[in-house]
């Protein structure tokens, strides 16, 4: 229902009432895309009519369109899922949550531009968005400069920390170093670096090496293809001649699904040389097929399988809010109690100014489906359990490996000496 009020709010309509949104929402409810089942509007049951005073406006910005559209879509729908369950206890502040979602269009100039619309024209109070680095850099400064509050929900490079954005997702000592080291352990010595030509895998492959390097690993290959691309047989040759252990794959976006699949064509088993991804989830699987993902491993935080009280009740509500097709990953989940997150801080600080939001979201904790997360008050970065998993035939994680507790965020990696050489990614 977020999306379909949103295409008419957007484009002006003024909404007096509740019975009217809940009208326009019924009948719009089969033109409204990625929004699966029509599902009854929740909203504060005392409401009455809503004018602009009783309203928190919220920007949603993810790639709906585009190459990077197979994982974003999902997020957006978990931030609406969140904001419908909030607004159904009572909103906050007493206001109802009002998303404006806007489509970044897998363009990191048309992430800006949004950004700068939420912000300037929409007044948001927040924005929950972006997937890619590239995305994320792109909106760093015109939140830096309008001082909005990003709330940022993937896995990424780290060397990196904004005042004004606050990370959900895994830093690299939460995810990349963590999965590299239990890697080497099982053996895997000699490494196959696959990434998408940006930011994050060109960043997180400078730690890898300098964690090999230190670790007694060995780099015996390394690529780059660009966003979208989906000819993979001249690099499949040289990861063929290399003879690697393990790739280590950080492509993004629809390119998986080429390679996986010209992989297998090929003639090579996640038995043979498996593949250790940090941006393949359940998501990323239910569009690949998991015929061709079988066995083979990622590193997240969180796994539709995860074993907590709140991650059944997450994957229930999830799946009968948007059809039992449908899966939950670590993205979607870090977005859904991110919204969370803000929300608590909001009701810590009795405001929705960024500054008061900032300083009250220190140290607050929620009970995620994950297990208990935490905005760590010196970086705002969030406390994480690290998970490791092999995807099985049904297409989800067998947990291999887990830290066992939450992992405070190192973005700069100041806890290990190999790391004191990197710099920020450009």
């Amino acid at each position: 229902m977020g999306i379909c009020l949103l295409g008419y709010k957007n484009t002006g309509l003024k909404f007096k009432s509740l019975a009217i949104i809940l009208g326009l929402a019924l009948l719009m409810s089969i033109a409204c895309y990625g929004c699966g089942p029509s599902k009854e509007v929740k909203t504060p049951a005392d409401s009455g009519t809503v004018t602009e005073s009783e309203v928190i406006k919220v920007g949603i910005l993810h790639s709906l369109s585009g190459t990077m559209s197979i994982s974003e879509t999902s997020l957006r729908d978990a931030e609406l899922m969140a904001i419908e369950e909030i607004n159904a206890t009572g909103g906050v502040l007493g206001k109802i949550i009002e998303p404006i979602v806007e489509d970044g269009a897998s363009d990191w100039p048309t992430f800006a531009e949004k950004t700068k619309k939420l912000l300037e024209r929409d007044k948001v109070a927040t924005i929950f968005g972006c997937w890619t680095s590239a995305s994320r850099k792109a909106v760093l400064p015109v939140v830096e400069k309008y001082n909005g509050l990003l709330w940022y929900p993937v896995q990424y490079e780290g060397l990196e920390s904004s005042r004004n954005i606050f990370y959900t997702g895994a830093a690299p000592n939460q995810q990349i170093v963590p999965a590299v080291e239990w890697l080497l352990k099982q053996g895997k010595k000699n490494f196959f670096l696959l990434g998408s030509d940006y930011v994050f895998p060109r960043t997180a492959h400078k730690i890898i090496k300098a964690q090999l390097k230190a670790q007694e690993g060995v780099l015996v290959g390394e690529e780059y293809t660009p966003l979208g691309h989906i000819d993979y047989s001249t690099v499949i040759n040289k990861i063929k001649a290399a003879k690697p252990d393990v790739i280590f794959n950080t492509l993004n976006g629809d390119s998986n699904v080429a390679f996986f699949k010209q992989f297998r064509a090929a003639g090579i088993g996640s038995e043979s040389i498996p593949t250790m991804s940090v941006s393949i989830a359940e998501e990323e699987i239910r569009g690949i097929g998991a015929e061709y993902m079988e066995g083979h491993y990622a590193v997240w935080n969180y796994f539709q399988t995860t074993d907590t009280p709140e991650n059944k009740e997450f994957v229930k509500k999830y799946k009968a809010r948007y059809g039992q097709a449908r899966v939950t990953d670590d993205p979607i989940e870090a977005a859904y109690f991110q919204v969370y997150l803000w929300a608590d801080a909001v009701k810590k600080a009795g405001s929705t100014e960024v500054d008061k939001v900032r300083e009250a979201a220190k140290g607050i904790e929620f009970n995620a489906p994950e297990g208990l997360v935490r905005v760590d008050p010196e970086n705002q970065h969030t406390w994480k359990t690290v998970r490791i998993g092999r995807v099985t035939t049904e297409g989800q994680f067998k947990e291999l490996w887990s830290s066992g507790e939450p992992v405070k965020p190192d973005p700069y990696l100041k806890g290990y000496n190999w790391a004191g050489e990197l710099k920020p990614g450009k």
